[in-house]
């Protein structure tokens, strides 16, 4: 996903399991780390060549198909040759969607979960807000690795909105007795704006606004339709592989009914839908529909 790194079982708990789909009992797991991102992989905190220096906001353009080429190149390095299943939840799945589009040869099965084909308007727009708020930031830009944190935090808190979206808030973050009050009677410390605040400073004690932006920036280059005859064409290349498709109701980011349409697109591809009242982030809370979902049909 957008900001994890290889250690699955970090970031997608209870998946990674006895009973998991990713039960390593039964799978051989391999997880990367992305192009641009900070968890150990060339990205803005690495070390420019020409000048002795980290990258910082000087760090090349990358594509999501400049991700998945490292991917390729790492499980040529590895010996993989095939590859039972890949599978993607988010940008992760724009990953998986592009390199099964590519070597639709090397995999037996795709899952695509909360993802799409092409980057939309609206997901680029939700990504440019946050850029806009990073570069207000008048520490960004400078040659620091804690530049531009205040804006990240800010930009973390706006993304949270479009993942979870009002049912999920108004679930978990609803106000309690006895919470500090500034005026008697009236609470102005109100438990969502704690949530967002913590939630912001918990993203820039792990990672960094450069490497933020430039995973955002790869984000909006998603279209696998580019240089192979448009999107319908190019899905047309899965045909040998057995696809699943996995909505997630009140899903925001990637609504339910263009899934329902990217599933209708991929030839023979299986549609199936997660009940979450946490929209987007059902794939990281909805462990047990989505081991329910996933698991026969890896086997």
């Amino acid at each position: 996903a957008l900001t994890a790194n290889s250690d699955v079982d970090d970031w997608w708990p209870h998946t990674i399991c006895e009973g998991g789909f990713l039960d390593p009992s039964e799978y051989y797991v391999v997880c990367a780390n992305i192009l641009g991102s900070c968890y150990g992989t060339t990205g803005p905190m690495s070390e420019n060549p020409e000048t002795g220096e980290p990258y910082y906001d000087r760090f090349p353009r990358l594509t999501i198909r400049d991700i998945v080429r490292a991917h390729r190149q790492l499980a040529d390095h590895l010996g993989i040759s095939r590859i039972h299943t890949i599978i993607g939840p988010s940008v992760g799945g724009f990953q998986a969607i592009e390199w099964a589009t590519e070597e639709p040869e090397r995999f037996d099965r795709l899952v695509l979960l909360g993802t799409a084909e092409k980057a939309t308007p609206w997901t680029i727009a939700i990504d440019e807000t946050q850029r806009m708020i990073i570069k207000a930031d008048r520490t960004y830009g400078e040659h620091r690795a804690d530049a531009g944190a205040d804006g990240l935090s800010a930009a973390r808190a706006l993304a949270l909105l479009t993942y979870r979206g009002p049912e999920g808030y108004n679930i978990t973050q609803q106000n309690r007795p006895g919470m500090e009050e500034t005026i008697p009677g009236l609470p102005t410390n109100h438990r969502a704006c704690t949530y967002q605040r913590h939630q912001g400073e918990k993203l820039v004690k792990r990672f960094d606004a450069y490497a933020y932006m430039t995973i955002l920036d790869s984000f909006d280059t998603h279209d696998i339709g580019r240089g192979r005859g448009g999107v319908e064409q190019a899905l047309k290349r899965l045909a040998p592989i057995r696809t699943m498709v996995i909505g997630l109701s009140g899903d925001l980011v990637f609504p339910p009914e263009d899934m329902k349409a990217l599933a209708a697109k991929i030839p023979g591809a299986e549609y199936r839908e997660i009940t979450s009242s946490f929209g987007h982030d059902g794939f990281l809370v909805e462990h047990d529909q989505l081991n329910r979902t996933v698991s026969p049909f890896l086997k």
